[in-house]
């Protein structure tokens, strides 16, 4: 028990694309933490002393470092272990690209994407429009999977962990209309994650910490409970 209280504490949201992001990585890169679900609306007052901001996913490493972006988060874990190369140390150019194809969608698209989700939700009759715009995105992510298995090479990167959630967002505003849509690899893409035992642990519904003070053990392919 001890060493599990030992572990870094990752707050969190289930559906949050960014937290989903953070634990995708937490997990490939076979870290362990200990994982807080929580909602918004009831936010631990641990995490907001650490954290005033109010937003997860926070991460409060084994020596009290606090990492307050789904990016460090996850440029945390690989560091720690990288076992499949999904940053590819040995090259910093390669590297320098993946961050800025991240940093495309994550200062451009997710705007537009959340500027779609609106127009659904609220029946606008820009729905069209906003979508057009997303797509401007997504026809650059099927020409590179036209080329290659995933969005850098035929392995997978942090680029393909770090864009898949916020694709996972966009193909469910208009769920008929993106299966017939002309993407075909992009939908094949997203399906690989969907499907696989990784998206399946990720996703995993827990109790809300504040009201179990449950101790969830999660990444490392072993997610453990137990209670303070």
């Amino acid at each position: 028990m001890n060493k599990i209280m030992a572990l870094p504490i990752l707050y969190s949201l289930r559906n949050c694309p960014y937290a989903m992001r953070a634990r995708l990585a937490i997990y490939a890169s076979s870290q362990q933490v200990q994982l807080r679900d929580l909602v918004l609306s009831n936010k631990p007052a641990e995490m907001l002393e650490v954290s005033p901001k109010g937003t997860v996913p926070v991460l409060v490493t084994a020596n009290g470092q606090v990492i307050e972006e789904s990016l460090e988060v996850m440029l945390w874990a690989f560091e720690q272990s990288d076992p499949d190369g999904y940053l590819e140390q040995a090259n910093p150019n390669v590297l320098d690209e993946k961050l800025g194809l991240i940093a495309i969608f994550d200062n451009e698209f997710k705007g537009h994407l959340e500027q779609y989700r609106a127009a659904k939700r609220y029946h606008e009759p820009t729905l069209a429009e906003h979508r057009q715009v997303c797509e401007s995105y997504l026809v650059q992510l099927e020409q590179r999977l036209c080329q290659q298995k995933y969005l850098m090479s035929d392995k997978p990167t942090i680029v393909d962990l770090a864009l898949v959630p916020f694709i996972r967002q966009f193909a469910r505003v208009e769920r008929q209309w993106y299966l017939q849509s002309s993407y075909p690899k992009l939908r094949q893409w997203l399906n690989t994650y969907l499907q696989s035992r990784m998206f399946s642990k990720v996703m995993t519904k827990y109790p809300m910490w504040l009201d179990s003070k449950e101790v969830v053990v999660f990444g490392n392919d072993s997610q453990k409970r137990t209670h303070n």
